[in-house]
């Protein structure tokens, strides 16, 4: 600070002008009327926000925090909640042997079909990097199932095709498997909803094939030249650059494959039949909440849902320093 700013700030108390700017503070917020007009923007600011904040916590932090007051309750809607602490955890992992079968499938369904379904759409979208002829029509081919994935449609088309007598019944009998029909197999059904999700990876191919873009082709030629086969490339080039994407799409499909809900309540006409192999952990909880009326029950299995998930994602993030390279990391 100059002899004569000290002297200014000395005699007046206040620091001058120049001292402000020098200091960082733009001189224009010193003036009463710049600073009502900062003040007239932040407010603005925060007017367009409140329609989100309204919907943010009038659509899902009052909602969470209720559900879970009712997880401790006894509720059937049409008499008040009753508390009853922990009676809800202690039943679901005692003696309720529904929701142990229901977890173990929803488990299965979970731990198969999403690593198959990220192989198959890593497989394709490798596949279409590497040929231009008619890349436009395949990707759009595989990415259409996508575009109604998850709908009521395509789960009932799904039943008709798997059900006795059904297209792919009769195809295989044609060479000698008569199964009889999946969806009312009980060994049977569980492996046509896996499939179901499988033939559903358009979205995680264009991802997958969106990240293959980015790898430079130099790469892949210094590794063939220095010897490297294709799995010695794929492995040492593919996966080390291609690991965010993975992680992404690994996360996104665990998550997706918890809440399946719409196939399955299609394909077993709501009773997850047959057998109960498609009475997935949201099939249970639908059941029990809306067809049963036990809302504090339900309530309950959702909770136990949330944390299973936010477990695994949480152990996700925490191993992917190990495995997930991104560009410009050290490691």
């Amino acid at each position: 600070m100059s002899n004569t700013t000290a002297t200014r700030v000395i005699v007046t108390g206040k620091p001058s002008r120049r001292s402000l700017v020098r200091k960082g503070r733009p001189e224009h917020l010193g003036r009463p009327g710049a600073r009502a007009r900062s003040r007239k923007e932040t407010l603005a600011g925060y007017g367009f926000l409140v329609p989100w904040l309204i919907g943010f916590f009038g659509l899902t932090i009052i909602p969470m925090v209720y559900s879970l007051y009712l997880s401790f309750t006894s509720y059937n809607i049409f008499s008040p909640p009753k508390w009853i602490g922990l009676d809800n955890y202690v039943r679901m992992f005692t003696s309720d042997p529904s929701f142990i079968q229901s977890a173990q499938i929803t488990l299965v369904y979970v731990l198969v079909g999403t690593p198959i379904t990220l192989a198959a759409a890593l497989g394709v979208a490798m596949l279409l990097n590497y040929r231009d002829k008619g890349a436009g029509f395949f990707r759009s081919a595989f990415y259409a199932p996508s575009l109604i994935g998850g709908s009521v449609s395509v789960a009932i088309v799904w039943r008709a095709m798997f059900a006795n007598d059904g297209p792919v019944d009769n195809s295989l009998s044609f060479f000698g498997l008569d199964l009889g029909g999946w969806i009312g197999n009980p060994n049977l059904v569980l492996p046509a909803m896996i499939l179901l999700a499988i033939w559903q990876f358009g979205a995680t191919m264009v991802i997958f094939l969106a990240g293959l873009k980015q790898i430079p082709k130099e790469l892949y030629e210094a590794a063939e030249m220095d010897g490297a086969g294709p799995f010695h490339r794929f492995r040492a080039v593919t996966v080390p650059l291609l690991s965010p994407v993975i992680f992404f799409n690994l996360l996104l499909g665990l998550i997706g494959a918890f809440q399946v809900f719409a196939s399955a309540y299609i394909i077993s006409n709501g009773s997850g039949g047959p057998a109960g192999m498609t009475n997935f952990i949201t099939l249970y909880l639908y059941k029990r909440g809306f067809s049963d009326g036990q809302m504090g029950y339900a309530a309950a299995i959702a909770w136990v849902l949330l944390i299973v998930v936010a477990i695994i994602a949480f152990i996700l993030f925490r191993t992917q320093r190990s495995w997930v390279h991104y560009s410009g990391d050290s490691k």
